[in-house]
């Protein structure tokens, strides 16, 4: 299957109240490890990619390598660039074929952020990509953006005006979530998620899903946030698996990257799909 637009991903999610899984991927095993993992669940999935990995690669490498990857996967798969500041890397992503994006300008007053982020989705439309928007940021440092300074909270008005006047196809509310693991068990303000649903229509983006409880999950992902994003957990999935592989290989002195690789990916696939089934994602392929 071709890749798909994320609107017609997370509609689908929305109307049905079930999550897609949004996994940021860091090199071609792990997006090809997830898009497996996707494939066993007969799940739609969405592969992110944040701004750093897109300039370790470079934009036309790593899109090639996800189209390559995705072009005889038959569930849907959308490709979405993270949190970004930058109109210029926005930029060049969306002419080289991302199908969404996430403009972070939450550092911006709420007027300049509106503004700029209306420009981003007229240039989006141009190239039938899709944007996802935030007001606030997020708690946390992910892949070098980001704060571990708690954002103010916009008013609901606030929320909502900003999505009806930009035209945001997805939302990433501030709801007491945050980037990378959690210091203690998060209070999260859920009734938000749903407020914000009934008032606009548009599905909502969990940020920060790594270390939340199955129960936080389920009750966010049924009040509509349709996309969540894993992120922290791909990650150590990835280097603990290889941290333990190698322990192994050097008390053996044996030394066989194919065997890495293969247990690397097994671990990013398991994860994967256990976050899959746990979205209820699972079995949603079109």
């Amino acid at each position: 299957m071709p890749v798909v637009p994320m609107k017609e991903i997370l509609d689908r999610a929305l109307a049905g109240r079930y999550g897609v899984g949004a996994f940021n991927i860091v090199n071609d095993l792990s997006a090809e490890a997830v898009l497996a993992a996707a494939v066993e669940e007969r799940a739609p999935v969405i592969l992110q990619t944040s701004v750093k990995t897109v300039l370790m690669y470079g934009r036309r490498q790593l899109h090639d390598i996800v189209h390559a990857l995705a072009r005889d996967v038959d569930v849907p798969v959308t490709l979405h660039l993270d949190h970004c500041p930058d109109r210029t890397v926005i930029s060049d992503c969306l002419a080289g074929g991302w199908n969404s994006v996430l403009f972070d300008a939450h550092e911006l007053d709420v007027a300049e952020n509106l503004r700029q982020t209306t420009e981003v989705v007229a240039e989006a439309r141009r190239t039938g990509a899709h944007v996802e928007g935030e007001i606030e940021g997020i708690q946390g440092v992910e892949d070098d953006i980001g704060s571990d300074e708690a954002s103010r909270i916009q008013s609901l008005e606030v929320a909502v005006d900003f999505i009806k006047h930009t035209g945001v196809d997805c939302f990433a509310p501030a709801i007491g979530n945050a980037h990378g693991q959690y210091r203690q068990a998060p209070t999260l303000d859920a009734q938000r998620v749903s407020d914000l649903v009934a008032a606009t229509g548009v599905p909502m983006a969990l940020h920060g899903g790594t270390g939340l409880s199955d129960d936080q999950f389920t009750d966010l992902i049924a009040r509509g946030c349709a996309k969540v994003n894993i992120s922290t957990a791909l990650k150590e999935s990835y280097m603990q698996s290889s941290l333990a592989f190698l322990k192994d290989a050097a008390e053996r002195n044996k030394w066989d990257p194919p065997a890495l690789f293969r247990h690397q990916r097994a671990a990013v696939m398991e994860m994967a799909q256990r976050h899959i089934r746990l979205f209820g994602g699972a079995g949603r392929a079109w």
